[in-house]
């Protein structure tokens, strides 16, 4: 199962947008790093949709498209806990929830509740994935928000995450567009 180490970043705005999207350097110091092996690109922002943040990079020489919302708690700013959706070769429409840190059971069941929907999560290491990818985006598309829940770590507590599905369809239509399906 691939990491989603790279949805920890922090969203691409302020400063790292501003290091995302910076002009190429010039001159002799450009010309001196291009001797250099090349880094590997960091994460690109495509743009901001409402609660939604969509973004792109390069994975293994292929385009990886994305796009997260940070979880919303009452009277605060919005917190770590992130919900994705990705686009990968082979691997399109993967919905996946990471909280604070949480190490979740292996194969924990969990829910992912959209309007009157109930969308079956299961666990993996600090990860929570939908069972069915395409119903949970069907369901965002149409909803005001998503309550992620699942068991705390070690089977104790549990916990619950609040998401705001404004501008989810235009996230979704913009990753889309940077990395559509395969044509069949």
């Amino acid at each position: 199962m691939p990491s989603l180490a790279l949805f920890n970043v922090a969203l691409p705005t302020g400063a790292l947008v501003l290091t995302l999207l910076a002009p190429p350097l010039a001159g002799p110091v450009a010309a001196q790093s291009s001797a250099r092996p090349a880094a590997p690109a960091g994460p690109r922002a495509i743009g901001t949709f409402g609660a939604w943040t969509a973004a792109l990079h390069t994975e293994g020489g292929a385009k990886v498209c994305y796009m997260l919302a940070r979880a919303h708690r009452e009277g605060s700013p919005p917190s770590t806990p992130t919900l994705t959706v990705s686009h990968r070769a082979g691997a399109r429409d993967q919905v996946a929830f990471q909280g604070d840190g949480l190490r979740f059971q292996r194969n924990a069941a969990g829910t992912l509740k959209v309007g009157d929907s109930d969308l079956a999560l299961y666990t993996h290491g600090d990860t929570a994935y939908a069972r069915d990818s395409r119903a949970a985006i069907q369901a965002m598309r149409g909803g005001r928000e998503a309550v992620a829940r699942l068991p705390g770590p070690n089977g104790r507590g549990s916990a619950s995450e609040t998401f705001p599905l404004n501008g989810f369809s235009a996230a979704y239509e913009a990753i889309g567009r940077e990395c559509p399906a395969p044509r069949r």
